[in-house]
């Protein structure tokens, strides 16, 4: 599983204090480089894969997350 190039000039991750930040992500499919059809669960669990690899890059996994921001695009997608 790989994740798709960053789409303009700034990185997948940087490590900075001992912290990983990682730049925004899409529900792009590596192998295509286009969004995943299906709308937000798919879209969703593609991000989680792509975010996975970037953070298995560098040696951390997701209980070493301490902060996420999620976008929506149509507020209609939102659950409560």
């Amino acid at each position: 599983m790989g994740c798709t190039a960053a789409i303009g000039p700034y990185s997948q991750g940087i490590i900075a204090d001992g912290f990983l930040f990682g730049a925004g992500k899409a529900g792009l499919d590596p192998a295509t480089g286009t969004l995943v059809e299906g709308g937000i669960e798919p879209e969703t669990e593609r991000v989680l894969a792509n975010l996975t690899v970037v953070l298995d890059a560098a040696g951390c996994s997701w209980g070493d997350v301490v902060k996420t921001t999620i976008f929506l695009v149509d507020i209609a997608d939102f659950v409560t």
